[in-house]
């Protein structure tokens, strides 16, 4: 009696289940990226009025649909990433203060 395909067979049963064993204990690195995320978003707020034509990170009104789409430079509606407490000391021509906002505004 042959047992060589029974072996092989056994083998490669073997061969999965340790497999996947292995890619069971594997740890996944989402919810650091998530938290690590959050974090650095935190750091962040949005600044309208202060990105250049194509240069904002999304949407805010008309107009805007997403990153990269305002139509003009200091769009009132459209905001970009600042750092924390910087949005308020970025220039921005079309501003009443002529700094950035945290809200969108109409242009002066």
């Amino acid at each position: 009696m042959n047992n060589a395909p029974l072996a092989t067979t056994a083998t490669a049963a073997s061969l999965a289940l340790a497999l996947c064993a292995a890619l069971a204990t594997v740890p996944t690195n989402s919810h650091a990226t998530d938290a690590k995320a959050r974090a650095k978003a935190s750091e962040k707020e949005k600044c309208f009025g202060a990105s250049l034509k194509g240069k904002n990170d999304c949407a805010a009104g008309a107009g805007t649909t997403c990153a990269g789409t305002s139509k003009t430079d200091y769009q009132p509606n459209a905001w970009a990433y600042a750092a924390k407490g910087t949005c308020v000391k970025l220039k921005s021509k079309t501003s009443p203060s002529g700094k950035g906002m945290l809200a969108a505004f109409a242009p002066k």
